[in-house]
């Protein structure tokens, strides 16, 4: 499958920092995708605005990073990119990222402005609808990143931090377990997370005593980065070489020092590559992120790009954006997926149909390769959901895990925690997705039937580049219909197709405009591949 188009704007007699597009067409749709991060605080991650372009409409001026027009009488469209941080996280910003102006009577002008070192345009252009527009995106996204398997094939990786232990169990012995457990499951890479450093952050059970710290790391402690001396007494190398015994990458968590505008980011990306060369470890979750400056946010930069250049663009870095002042979607595209929400059933905030519902909705913008979701242990706290039909207990682990497979799967829970019933019903489903995800993210993938609610019919569909076969993940949820219709994206012939259901108790066909699934149970569902005759 060739890339999209990706063309630079051209400019024309403009202010400094601005350009312009001019797009000959009347009958023009203008769509802005306002995109969330911060996911502490935020759980509406995608809302998209419409304008019918119209010469009464005015000038507009919109802020974002991500525009859609629509040439609606040529069968075109164009997709404006902003690579920066979101408009609240930019150090330097300007009165609107697009305006849109009336040329004449036959077009409309598109001026893209630029505010600061860290932030330049891309532009997509492609015919078609839905399915090209998944294609132009994702293509363009996954074509920023180093030609690396690390960086394109997700994997399949668990946190202990999502049982809300924090570094209190953070020792040999516990992550010995973990490895035996993670192993069982299916577990990829298992992230070591805060508390397998000497320093202690403030977020340790033991931050008031030992005075914990969020940034200033290297000022406060110059062995911050060492391995906890206690916990390890024997180092990584024996947890590390029993995880590669059992096909297990051992992951870090790290917080590049977010003190006098990253002032010390060398020391940071030499101590990320010494970690990389000394223990084989690509995996790091950076975490802590606070940029305020151009200076800061250029030198966060300059750690990225050293570090992936030292490793070879070995090193995969899971871009956490829950929190802070961070580079969000479009800042650090390179760098690896994107830590998208933590959530917990300890704060009654987890519900798995909420999770399904960010993957989806921003599936529609965000290549699901460049996003870590999670999935939970559904049997802890479950006192907390009481009557709630859509409490986390009332779904199958293997459900828990259909509702992020078609991302980077983030098992957020300690793995010998999980009951032995949770491991044999997830277990063969991972197994089965090692099997055909290579297959599964080199199509486009694309959200199908309705936004997940809890109650509606809904998956996603991966479609093979000659658009002859692909894969089908469709979700019940509490629809009261054991039989499921969902439209069939335009542009996608299947009535012609074998079937073969992968995982679930389901059947399923396709004709010419729609998927018929049985799902017999609530709350289940079913993952098929399919090929033409």
């Amino acid at each position: 499958m060739d890339p999209p188009a990706v063309k630079q704007p051209s400019s024309k007699s403009t202010k400094q920092g601005e350009q312009t597009i001019d797009i000959m067409s009347p009958h023009l749709r203008l769509t802005q995708v306002t995109l969330k991060d911060a996911t502490d605080h935020n759980n509406e991650l995608v809302q998209e605005r419409h304008w019918l372009l119209h010469p009464r409409q005015g000038t507009l001026e919109l802020s974002g990073n991500l525009f859609l027009v629509e040439d609606l009488l040529n069968h075109r469209e164009t997709i404006f990119i902003k690579e920066a941080p979101l408009p609240y996280a930019r150090p330097t910003s300007s009165k609107y990222d697009l305006k849109v102006t009336l040329v004449s009577e036959s077009g409309y002008a598109f001026t893209l402005t630029k505010a600061g070192s860290d932030q330049t345009w891309s532009v997509l252009e492609y015919e078609g609808g839905a399915l090209e527009r998944a294609q132009a995106l994702q293509q363009w996204q996954q074509a920023q990143r180093p030609d690396t398997e690390g960086h394109h094939t997700p994997r399949f990786l668990s946190n202990t931090w999502g049982d809300r232990s924090r570094d209190g169990r953070m020792k040999e012995e516990f992550i010995l377990q973990e490895i035996d457990a993670a192993a069982r499951l299916g577990v990829e890479v298992l992230q070591l997370d805060d508390g397998w450093q000497q320093g202690t952050t403030a977020n340790s059970k033991d931050a008031a005593k030992k005075g914990g710290v969020w940034e200033g790391f290297w000022k406060t402690d110059p062995d911050f980065w060492t391995v906890h001396k206690e916990r390890f007494p024997h180092g990584l190398e024996g947890i590390i070489e029993h995880a590669r015994s059992k096909g297990i990458q051992i992951g870090l968590w790290y917080a590049p020092d977010s003190w006098n505008h990253f002032a010390n980011w060398k020391k940071d990306a030499d101590k990320i590559l010494e970690l990389h060369q000394t223990y084989g470890v690509e995996h790091f979750k950076v975490d802590s992120i606070n940029f305020q400056t151009e200076t800061g946010r250029d030198n966060l930069h300059a750690l990225f790009q050293r570090v992936l250049k030292g490793s070879q663009g070995r090193v995969v870095f899971d871009l956490d954006i829950t929190a802070g002042t961070r580079p969000g979607y479009f800042g650090e595209i390179a760098v690896g997926p994107l830590f998208v929400e933590n959530r917990y059933t300890d704060w009654h905030n987890y519900w798995p149909h909420h999770t399904l519902r960010n993957l989806w909705k921003l599936s529609h913008w965000i290549a699901p390769q460049r996003l870590r979701m999670e999935f939970l242990n559904n049997q802890r706290n479950h006192w907390k959901y009481p009557k709630d039909r859509l409490a986390p207990a009332r779904y199958s682990a293997d459900t828990l895990f259909a509702t992020v497979m078609f991302s980077n799967p983030l098992g957020w829970f300690e793995c010998s925690g999980l009951p032995e019933d949770y491991i044999k019903s997830a277990a063969p489903l991972v197994r089965i997705w090692k099997q055909h995800r290579d297959a599964l993210f080199d199509g486009t993938i694309l959200p199908i039937g309705e936004e997940p609610d809890g109650y509606s019919p809904t998956g996603f569909l991966s479609i093979s580049s000659d658009r002859s076969s692909g894969y089908l993940l469709v979700f019940r949820e509490l629809s009261p219909d054991t039989q499921i219709s969902i439209p069939i994206p335009d542009g996608i012939a299947l009535e012609d197709c074998r079937w073969e259901v992968l995982h679930g108790a389901a059947s399923m066909s396709a004709g010419n405009q729609t998927f018929q699934i049985r799902i017999p149970e609530p709350l289940g569902f079913a993952f098929a591949r399919f090929s033409k005759k």
